[in-house]
């Protein structure tokens, strides 16, 4: 392992959603196909057939993926931060670019970053550069356009 699998305990109970939804609804049904199909003789121009076989590969895959995510997952509560006024994970930043645009993120585990809802992962440049910084510090963000400065106007953490 590189690096840990730090996750919040929403990413974390989504990750457990998405397999408990895989095994236990989907691969059923996907597998029930597959049975009535291969009944049905000759499989090698059964769309059923090829197309359940093709989607059970692909949910076992995403199975075993989501098993080893969730077991080496470690769980960070933002609220349990013992430092609210620095940036850790978990935590809500407001920062002003230099093109004095106003941006608001939240720094999360890999598996929950959605950037169009302003989620982004701990790893991302943007959050290493924030990382450890305060209410007022100016860090800089080196991007491939050259070097931006990101004023930091807020912290604070959700309790979601």
């Amino acid at each position: 392992m590189d690096k840990p699998i730090y996750i919040t305990p929403k990413g974390l109970a989504t990750l457990r959603a998405e397999l408990d939804r895989l095994w236990k609804k989907e691969r059923p049904e996907i597998v029930a196909v597959v049975h009535w199909a291969a009944g049905n003789g000759d499989r090698s121009e059964n769309g059923d057939y090829i197309y359940g076989k093709k989607r059970l590969r692909e949910i076992d895959r995403r199975v075993r993926y989501l098993r080893k995510r969730i077991e080496d997952a470690v769980v960070v509560d933002p609220k349990d931060q013992p430092d609210h006024k620095h940036v850790f994970f978990g935590a809500t930043v407001t920062y002003i670019n230099a093109r004095d645009e106003e941006v608001t993120i939240r720094i999360v585990g890999e598996d929950e970053a959605e950037s169009l809802k302003g989620k982004i992962s701990w790893v991302s440049p943007v959050a290493r550069a924030l990382m450890k910084s305060g209410v007022g510090d100016v860090v800089t963000l080196r991007t491939p356009a050259g070097k931006d400065e990101l004023e930091v106007l807020s912290v604070s953490y959700a309790t979601d």
